[in-house]
């Protein structure tokens, strides 16, 4: 543990943080998940209106910093290509 007043609230900032970070990218891949369940049903609205909700939160993750934006844009690029397959 650090010795130093700032570097001991450095650590419980970092875990405040990084804890936050993890749930939202947890909760970005059950949405994607909801995405692929929808589309492996062949349900085409439903999977629309899945990939409404995970592309808002990919977004969401990408503009807080949680996904770099090329990799929030490369996920929402192959759920839109996924949904749009579906016949």
């Amino acid at each position: 543990m650090a010795n130093i007043k700032s570097a001991k609230k450095r650590v419980v900032t970092s875990a405040k943080r990084a804890e936050r970070n993890k749930a939202i990218r947890t909760a970005v891949k059950t949405y994607i998940k909801n995405v692929e369940a929808a589309v492996a049903e062949g349900n085409k609205e439903e999977a629309a209106k899945a990939l409404n909700v995970a592309i808002a939160q990919i977004s969401k993750a990408a503009n807080k910093g949680i996904l770099h934006k090329n990799n929030a844009a490369r996920k929402v690029s192959r759920l839109t290509k996924l949904v749009n397959g579906i016949q």
